[in-house]
């Protein structure tokens, strides 16, 4: 039943969102840049934008199908606060933005990815995830990394914890999907090879 919902619900918050009448507020977001959260500025998304984002995560069925879309979505959110912040300037890793206004770590990243996904949650956009806390991995005993972390609701019929999965925009170019993995995978040092 939920599923054969799922078009008409997407579809209604599209046209509510399009609709002449009250105007709904933006959402605001702080987006961390210049490297360990130096600078945090205001990004700013429309309804129009989060009524797309939400007839997006609404084609969900599975906690597989939701994950995937979610990287998709992040990679969108990114875009849209690159057009307003100096972060369309970051490339992957850490190297290759040295230097320059916008440029992103990972702990910018996984600070904004966290408060990204914390907005959808909050907005019930995730229906098959729970936000969790900021995780790092340390390597090698210097080498650290950080990244956002979702975990799987359950189910009526398997209630309880799920498994957890690193959720990280850090590795690709700026508005790349974000990297999901299983969060112990990630802890083992996997991921794209990126310094």
């Amino acid at each position: 039943m939920i599923q054969r919902l799922r078009p008409v619900i997407a579809g209604l918050a599209l046209i509510a969102a399009l609709a002449p009448g009250p105007v709904l507020a933006d959402e605001q977001v702080l987006i961390c840049y210049n490297y360990g959260c130096l600078v945090e500025a205001e990004a700013r998304f429309s309804e129009a934008q989060l009524a797309e984002v939400a007839a997006r995560l609404l084609r969900a069925d599975s906690e597989v199908a939701e994950r995937a879309i979610v990287a998709q979505v992040l990679g969108q959110l990114y875009r849209w606060a690159g057009e307003q912040l100096p972060i369309s300037a970051d490339r992957p890793g850490d190297y290759l933005d040295f230097g320059e206004n916008g440029m992103m770590d990972c702990i910018d990243h996984a600070t904004s990815t966290t408060r990204l996904l914390l907005m959808l949650e909050e907005r019930g956009l995730l229906r098959f995830h729970a936000v969790d806390p900021i995780r790092r991995r340390v390597r090698w005993l210097v080498a650290q990394h950080f990244s956002a972390v979702l975990r799987e609701r359950g189910t009526d019929d398997a209630p309880g914890e799920g498994a957890r999965f690193a959720v990280d925009t850090w590795f690709g170019e700026h508005g790349d999907p974000a990297v999901v993995l299983p969060l112990e995978d990630w802890l083992d040092g996997e991921g794209p090879d990126v310094s």
